[in-house]
């Protein structure tokens, strides 16, 4: 993309996201429809969907020939990253959603050929969209953020996916007790903003391509880094683990988890 339709993108994606959390306010009015998926946690609403297909009309009619994957099966799976590809979480952090109407996000990423050229990733309660991408500043609601600490392991809170850490999977729970303190939202877009904000020094869970693709190419702009625990580049195509952290920390939270006491489960 060329600079001028970089900014042109920036502008649409954000206009998107501000009816969106219009639409999803309004929806919050009324009783939602909750059903569940793989399991009793795993939630989806009558407002996820309706977002979702409205966030698809506004993609197609703009950019005919992208692909777009989402959250919720109204769009096809992608089976290529060629091409304009963008990733949709209409409500990222359903379960908060739904008993807390609070920390949930609403997610887009856009990726040229399989590499991330913007991310915009929108608290719907807070009204504060965090956008970027490797050609394009980190900013919050238009104003440019300072530029994101890269503090230690140690020194920094790190978000962990609740499962994972309290059943201490790849050994999560010691790389947990290693930080300054663990936190668990219940949402990757959260996580996400958090690190953006400098809040916390990084994030590991268990995700779907649409979970981590916005926030994968947001961190483009202030050198978040994004992989497997074995250091391996994220597949876009395929779900897995994700370790995202500024780079201090996430080269120690890498040695911690490929130490000989690394538990592969």
């Amino acid at each position: 993309m060329t600079p001028a339709e970089l900014h042109h993108l920036d502008r649409q994606v954000v206009g998107w996201l501000d009816e969106s959390r219009k639409r999803i306010r309004a929806a919050m009015a009324a009783p939602v429809c909750v059903q569940t998926k793989s399991g009793r946690n795993d939630l989806v609403t009558n407002v996820d969907k309706a977002n979702q297909r409205f966030l698809v009309s506004r993609i197609t009619a703009a950019y005919p020939t992208a692909r777009i994957e989402g959250e919720e099966g109204s769009a096809a799976k992608v089976s290529t990253l060629a091409g304009r590809v963008f990733f949709v979480d209409p409500i990222d952090g359903t379960m908060n959603f739904v008993k807390q109407q609070a920390y949930f996000a609403v997610m887009i990423g856009v990726y040229e050929d399989g590499q991330p050229v913007y991310g915009a990733i929108l608290d719907v309660m807070r009204d504060e969209v965090i956008t970027g991408g490797p050609q394009l500043p980190l900013t919050q609601n238009g104003v440019p953020l300072p530029l994101v600490p890269d503090r230690a392991l140690a020194d920094g809170l790190l978000g962990v996916n609740a499962p994972m850490v309290i059943n201490n999977r790849f050994n999560l729970g010691q790389v947990a007790l290693a930080s300054a303190g663990p936190r668990m939202t219940g949402s990757a877009g959260m996580e996400f903003l958090a690190i953006a904000q400098g809040q916390q020094v990084g994030y590991v869970s268990y995700l779907q391509p649409w979970d981590v693709a916005a926030g994968m190419a947001f961190g483009q702009a202030f050198g978040l880094q994004v992989t497997r625990p074995d250091g391996s580049p994220v597949d876009l195509l395929t779900p897995g683990v994700v370790v995202a952290a500024m780079p201090r920390a996430h080269a120690e939270i890498l040695a911690r988890l490929t130490s000989d006491t690394f538990v592969r489960r």
